[in-house]
């Protein structure tokens, strides 16, 4: 009886030696392996990050969708009402009026009148930013504002991209028109429009850059991420293992991706010039990032229960057989 024959050992038949795989096969396996699992695991965070950013990018409907809600925040409404009750003000001189009070008296009633005029601007601008055709308003400079942003990163040059609240203005000059004392207010605002600098002129080459690179790799990055997954568990000769790796793998590289989220989150904000309101600007990332964050603890979630399964799953079931009665 040759060696590798079967033979009995209390009422079971084995095989008393298995032949060898070649020497290298087994380690080159298992390496190819654990090196597609690991690049996988590495793509899954990219491929996330590409998709939102393609997404948001390049889909102006999308995009004025998810910054919609911010119209009824309030420390975005508060944000442009002292924008713009800033701005009106900034036009508006009141030393003709005081020409026929004594020069010693004039300093005290300046100061007391503009303050009553600034909260008079104050109120008429927040009722148009709490007005029902706000919403309207808000969406439609966004639109434009992304149009702007597409534009710029497809074609050459550097223009910079600008956010326009001509439409804002608009309404808050009417508001001001109609109501007695905002006559002559409404008159000393300029027609030209007041612009919020998105994207400066030096930062459009860098910027379309990244845009190109990501258009490139959002398509790609997906797929590539799910085939070395896929191939690095199919190659694994302990898939269980494999599946457990794999899964464990993903979620901290997801996790990863979280926290440099909130890293590049904070330097942005601390990054921001003083007139720009951090709780507004903090309000608009968390709007614009949430499908991103959503996405990123989707997937922890769903890489642990995974790897729990994987690890949980076939033990409780052969212990689940052997309690059964037979």
């Amino acid at each position: 009886m040759s060696a590798s024959a079967p033979v009995r050992l209390r009422g079971r038949m084995r095989e008393a030696e298995r032949l060898p795989e070649p020497p290298r096969r087994q380690p080159v396996r298992a390496l190819g392996a654990c090196a597609l699992l690991l690049i996988g695991s590495l793509l899954l965070p990219l491929s996330l990050a590409t998709v939102w950013a393609r997404s948001e990018l390049t889909d102006t409907d999308r995009y004025v969708a998810t910054v919609a809600p911010l119209a009824a925040n309030h420390t975005v409404q508060d944000a442009i009402v002292h924008d713009v009750t800033n701005g009106v003000m900034t036009h508006i001189r009141l030393d003709g009026l005081l020409k026929a009070i004594p020069r010693a008296e004039r300093a005290a009633l300046l100061k007391r009148f503009t303050r009553g005029l600034r909260e008079f601007v104050d109120k008429q601008v927040r009722q148009v930013v709490t007005g029902r055709s706000f919403p309207e308003v808000w969406t439609g400079v966004h639109r434009a504002a992304h149009r702007a942003l597409d534009d710029s990163l497809t074609a050459s040059g550097d223009a910079p991209v600008t956010l326009d609240l001509t439409p804002v203005l608009d309404r808050v000059r009417h508001q001001l028109a109609g109501n007695g004392l905002g006559i002559d207010i409404a008159h000393r605002i300029p027609r030209m429009g007041a612009e919020v600098v998105l994207l400066r002129s030096p930062d459009v080459p860098r910027a379309r850059l990244a845009y190109r690179a990501v258009r490139t790799a959002a398509p790609l990055l997906p797929s590539a991420a799910a085939v070395c997954l896929l191939a690095g568990f199919l190659l694994a000769r302990r898939r269980r293992r494999a599946l457990i790796c794999a899964g464990v793998g993903c979620a901290a590289t997801a996790a990863l991706l979280a926290a440099a989220l909130d890293l590049l989150r904070a330097r942005a904000l601390d990054g921001l010039p003083a007139v720009i309101p951090r709780p507004a600007a903090s309000a608009y990332a968390d709007t614009l990032t949430g499908s991103l964050r959503d996405g990123v603890w989707l997937a922890i979630g769903a890489a642990l229960a995974t790897a729990a399964v994987a690890a949980i799953g076939p033990p409780a079931v052969r212990a689940a057989r052997r309690l059964s009665p037979r």
